[in-house]
């Protein structure tokens, strides 16, 4: 088996839509005699599973606020958190059409490494959870294109954990969605169960014990590694561009769905009835009890096939008499209420 680091020029990569390029051009580029193991630790990140619907599963506000990146991956599965106290793991191998969806096949050398640093309670439970106690530290998922497979999961070493319900915790609003709803399970940290003399261990510490005993090695210069050169970077860069680094891969794949967004503004009630498709506002109506002078429909085709964001809600808006359609409110109140 041969290690694969993160690295650009000798520098590790912490961005999540670059550190997932570098995986599926792993599965789709290198062809290797033996699989690859990666790792690699993403700064904060919401990792969407492909056939979900973004909105659905993030706290956007909460997401923009605290500047955490979303990602889509390429394989499906539910929506989980990430940031520096986590570590991804990837074992990319030859699809020999019996391994996909055999999750403990790919789990058990992580279970096993686990065992061996005195995590003795980890173990596969269900599909691709691994739990310590009965809860989740792991979720995992695969991706298989022409003939290779990744099994990928994380692993909870230190994360912060009021950050990942806040932001995997959408906003109280109506929504009606085709996507994959992820299951949300009872989480925990790997940090804690450690022996007492490992407490004080560091992410990349802990990694590092993770390869040595996966490997089954006392020196990591005794690990095998496939060192990615300036033509792998070039074609990871062409994977990022087109999917991972992309909104519409990110964003605007996301499946159709309804929207309703309403509020209590000094003009009175308002109402959006929004439907979404390719993360563009394909349809809306809008009600509610404030006394307007025209025609509501303008503002209905002002909004209609805009991009659903703030930025292009707001640019949408400051062509509008707002007041003269709805009355003693703003352009900035009501991009608050749409977005």
């Amino acid at each position: 088996m041969y290690y694969v680091k993160n690295q650009y020029h000798g520098d590790e990569v912490y961005d999540p839509s670059w550190n997932l390029a570098i995986e599926y051009h792993l599965v789709e580029e290198v062809d290797l005699d033996e699989p690859i193991l990666l790792f690699y630790i993403n700064k904060p990140a919401i990792i969407i599973g492909k056939n979900q619907n973004t909105r659905a599963e993030i706290n956007q506000d909460y997401v923009d606020e605290h500047g955490i990146e979303v990602v889509r991956r390429k394989s499906g599965g539910g929506a989980v958190y990430h940031d520096y106290g986590n570590i991804c793991f990837c074992f990319i191998t030859k699809d020999d059409g019996q391994s996909f969806r055999r999750f403990e096949k790919f789990t058990q050398p992580v279970i096993d490494a686990l065992h061996k640093m005195g995590v003795e309670g980890a173990e596969l439970q269900g599909r691709n959870d691994l739990m310590i106690n009965g809860q989740k530290f792991s979720g995992n998922a695969m991706y298989s294109k022409g003939g290779r497979m990744t099994a990928h999961g994380t692993l909870m070493f230190d994360v912060d954990l009021d950050v990942t319900n806040d932001a995997l915790i959408p906003k109280k609003e109506k929504l009606t969605s085709k996507g994959i709803k992820s299951v949300r399970k009872r989480v925990t940290n790997i940090k804690p169960y450690l022996p007492k003399e490992n407490q004080d261990m560091t992410i990349e510490q802990f990694r590092e014990a993770l390869l040595l005993n996966i490997f089954d090695v006392d020196d990591v210069k005794d690990v095998k590694e496939y060192v990615l050169d300036d033509e792998d970077w070039k074609q990871i860069k062409a994977i990022h561009d087109e999917f991972t680094g992309n909104f519409d891969w990110n964003y605007g794949k996301n499946p159709d769905y309804q929207l309703v967004k309403e509020a209590r503004t000094e003009a009175g009630q308002v109402e959006f009835h929004l439907d979404i498709s390719n993360q563009r506002i394909s349809r809306i109506k809008i009600y509610g009890d404030f006394f307007g002078l025209g025609e509501i429909e303008d503002v209905e085709d002002q909004l209609t096939g805009i991009p659903y964001t703030a930025d292009a809600i707001e640019k949408a808006l400051e062509g509008i008499d707002i007041n003269h359609y709805f009355g003693a409110t703003s352009a900035e109140e009501l991009t608050e209420i749409l977005k």
